[in-house]
């Protein structure tokens, strides 16, 4: 690796003081930004009490990025498979493994060239504007809003809401650890309110839309908010749900791929485990609450089932556990999470135009996060204050 090591320092020779671009010093910093992705930087603070540790924030960030692949590779064999499903039974025999991922690689492919087209574009844009490197948080949004959208969304749609997730839920608010909304959450938000066609319904969740009038390709929960038989009329089996071979958006379906990515992240001690077992207790009993009171499709829908469908497991994994936008307290991380799920599930039930809810409760509780925390350190505050008294006493 030394050449390359060797490349990157005659890429910036040029830019320093006295080379041929000067005056373009600035561009070292992108420069930097890139050769840091692969190898340690050479930098330490100069002054002050720090941390020397062995992982930094683009290690952390490409722990990440593994942990989604899983999501990535089976969203692109579902992407194939629902397309040769709508064409029929004989279609879905005769299309091979490769058939169907390769239908998924050509589709999925360009969207994640354009979301990290656009986003790097513009991070490098502010990185020459503010004179510093590239900021490592692009590294997972980057991937992660790809898997959050709809497999025919189109490109330059796709752009425009990277743009604005990037410049306006990001770098306004000062960049990388600034935020207050998660960005790719907030880049659905944009698609979902500005072009609403294009992300409901049910042509848009299967490639090229349904050729068989008698598949639909609308999701499990838009089945079920107009469901008005039982549930014996769903087309889907648990099997099916935990697997991922259902309508959905592309990295979203599968919650065995997801489980696989939390392994990732909680044996490397990347995500909060308090977060994501909260959310699966909110959403448990927001679930059980509405099962007891069943009247319609949603309501009736078994409440671990629940967790299977929908953007529920990969939000609650990849999203919900944002450091930058989540609780920080041990205490605050409980009621973050549960928070989520509880609310959820209450949205996806309650608004039938929109029969999913993961989106809303986690940018409504990355809103909530701070407040959260102020009380629990308040409230630590005024115990140990409390224990100070009474011994002083």
């Amino acid at each position: 690796m030394k050449f390359l090591h060797t490349a990157f320092q005659n890429m910036k020779k040029p830019f320093e003081k006295g080379g041929k671009f000067e005056k373009y010093n600035k561009v070292i910093h992108g420069i930097d930004a890139f050769e840091t992705l692969m190898f340690t930087p050479d930098e330490v603070t100069h002054s002050g009490s720090h941390i020397r540790d062995g992982i930094d924030l683009k290690r952390t960030m490409s722990i990440v990025i593994l942990a989604m692949i899983p999501c990535l590779l089976f969203g692109m064999y579902n992407a194939g498979y629902q397309h040769f499903r709508a064409l029929g039974d004989a279609a879905l025999a005769a299309a091979s493994f490769w058939d169907m991922f390769q239908i998924g690689l050509i589709k999925v492919l360009p969207l994640v060239v354009v979301s990290y087209g656009v986003g790097l574009g513009i991070e490098f844009a502010f990185a020459m504007l503010k004179g510093h490197s590239i900021e490592e948080g692009y590294l997972v949004t980057g991937m992660l809003i790809p898997l959050i959208v709809p497999i025919d969304i189109p490109l330059w749609m796709l752009a425009v809401a990277v743009a604005f997730a990037v410049v306006f839920g990001k770098e306004v608010f000062g960049g990388t650890g600034m935020n207050i909304l998660n960005v790719a959450l907030t880049a659905r938000a944009f698609l979902f309110f500005a072009y609403p066609t294009f992300m409901s319904g049910d042509k848009i969740w299967v490639h090229e839309g349904m050729t068989n009038d008698a598949i639909s390709g609308a999701t499990i929960l838009g089945d079920l908010a107009a469901m008005k038989g039982g549930l014996e009329t769903l087309r889907f089996s648990a099997q099916e749900m935990f697997i991922g071979l259902i309508p959905g958006s592309v990295g979203e379906t599968s919650t065995l791929a997801v489980l696989i990515g939390a392994g990732i992240l909680l044996l490397t001690g990347i995500a909060s485990w308090r977060i994501m077992l909260s959310a699966v207790i909110g959403g448990g009993a927001m679930g059980l609450i509405f099962n007891f009171f069943g009247a319609n499709g949603l309501m009736e829908f078994p409440w671990w089932q629940h967790m299977l469908v929908g953007g529920f497991a990969f939000g609650v994994v990849f999203m919900a556990t944002d450091p930058v936008t989540a609780a920080q307290t041990n205490k605050g991380k409980w009621i973050y999470g549960f928070l989520i799920g509880f609310m959820a599930i209450m949205i996806r039930v309650f608004n039938p135009a929109y029969p999913e809810g993961i989106m809303l409760a986690i940018l409504f509780m990355n809103v909530m996060a701070p407040l959260i925390d102020h009380y629990v350190v308040e409230g630590n505050i005024k115990k140990r204050l409390k224990r100070s008294t009474v011994k002083t006493a």
